[in-house]
């Protein structure tokens, strides 16, 4: 087990490393949602995630909720199969977070 982590890149530009699993969060990680705040466009990068379950993608839902309320655009890069796997099995995969292949945002989106 690896725990979760999230990093700042640059402005607006997140990275979460660890597992994105039940045992790797803690409360810490769950009620530190302050890095949603950091303006109109938040990009959270799941390149660094080694495991996936239920947990993270619950977890990943109460992001898009928060910035959904917030006015905020949230967009997901380098989603784990595990995830995409089992967004699928909820009938979350047609959501545009979930989406996989978006050349021109990943074009627009990285960071300086």
């Amino acid at each position: 087990m690896s725990k979760l982590t999230i990093v700042k890149e640059a402005p607006g530009h997140f990275i979460v490393d660890g597992d994105l699993t039940f045992t790797a969060m803690d409360k810490k990680t769950l009620k530190s949602f302050t890095f949603l705040d950091t303006g109109k466009q938040i990009i959270i990068d799941l390149g660094g995630v080694g495991n996936a379950d239920s947990a993270g993608l619950a977890l990943m839902l109460e992001w898009i909720k928060i910035t959904r309320h917030k006015r905020v655009q949230l967009h997901f890069r380098n989603i784990p199969e595990q995830l995409l796997n089992l967004a699928k099995l909820s009938g979350l995969d047609n959501m545009s977070y979930f989406v996989v292949n978006q050349p021109e945002l990943a074009e627009q989106n990285k960071p300086a």
